[in-house]
């Protein structure tokens, strides 16, 4: 534990997690962009997998799965092995009294740290990706697709988004990870009746799956608004932020297809959280969740 390979492994389990389901769910992903960015077309998610399957073919439904599977990729990497580290070394400032009486700030600092780093990995890949998505014609993916974007906005262009990003990204994140680690404790603590070390391991990546989709469900309302943000600046040169409000509206913002990235964010999550637990036990390390690293070691 807390070894350099236990920090590869981790990583090695975020880029699993990520870059597969997100790449998954790119069909789901391409019909939220869309109602996002043009809401008079794609009136709801069963006319808006129409409208692309009469426009496109099933082909169009897996457009910008490269730059999906990349970035999250990408991403995933960062977030799950930042976090491992930075949630030790917080607990480690802390010391084993207060890493145990204050687990979710420490929960909430890890995350928000590492979520920083990660989107900067995935900001590019996230600009091109919505820009094949929502413009037909464009480019077919992302070796095409980002030397035409960066041809057209530059090479800072593909940071356009990234305070929005951060914005959509760290609550995201802070309600992914601190609300799995509280749901789990919660399922061993009141539904199981024997010690989580106890139980089989399968039973445990049972609990992340539940403890991951619905933390998703809370993730998905938090970081909403901030969603449709993106998929706004990065489908037009030269958008606004006051652009985006001004055409979607304030209840837009926060709704526009929002029962879409439920569904999506919350299997999402749940499959990530699985994935990543299994990646971990496949690898001989525990699953995650229980008592914050430093008071865990100081009962060792």
């Amino acid at each position: 534990m807390y070894s350099p390979e236990f920090y590869a492994a981790c990583t090695a389990g975020g880029i699993l997690s990520c870059g597969l389901t997100h790449m998954t769910v790119t069909p789901l992903d391409l019909v939220k962009c869309n109602m996002q960015i043009d809401p008079a077309k794609y009136k709801s998610i069963t006319s808006g997998f129409g409208v692309l399957l009469k426009e496109q073919g099933v082909k169009g439904f897996f457009r910008g799965w490269v730059p999906t599977l990349l970035g999250y990729s990408a991403q995933g990497a960062c977030k799950f092995g930042f976090y491992e580290f930075f949630k030790k070394y917080y607990s480690d400032i802390a010391g084993p009294e207060f890493a145990s009486k204050y687990k979710t700030l420490i929960y909430l600092a890890g995350s928000a740290s590492a979520e920083v780093i990660a989107d900067v990995a995935l900001c590019p890949f996230e600009a091109v990706k919505v820009r094949v998505q929502t413009q037909p014609g464009f480019a077919r993916g992302l070796s095409d697709g980002l030397p035409k974007f960066v041809r057209s906005e530059g090479a800072l262009g593909l940071y356009k988004g990234i305070v929005p990003l951060w914005g959509r990204q760290i609550p995201y994140t802070m309600m992914k990870f601190a609300s799995f680690e509280t749901i789990v404790e919660m399922i061993y603590k009141y539904s199981i009746p024997q010690p989580k070390d106890q139980c089989s391991k399968s039973l445990q990546l049972g609990v992340s799956f539940a403890g991951g989709y619905v933390a998703g469900v809370f993730c998905a309302i938090v970081s909403h608004p901030a969603d449709n943000l993106v998929s706004f600046l990065n489908n037009a040169k030269g958008a606004t932020v006051g652009d985006a409000v001004k055409k979607l509206g304030l209840w837009g913002l926060f709704t526009r297809g929002l029962p879409l990235r439920i569904v999506m964010i919350g299997t999402l999550t749940g499959a990530q959280w699985g994935i990543y637990d299994a990646f971990k036990v496949f690898v001989g390390l525990p699953t995650t969740g229980g008592p914050a690293p430093a008071a865990a070691l100081a009962k060792a």
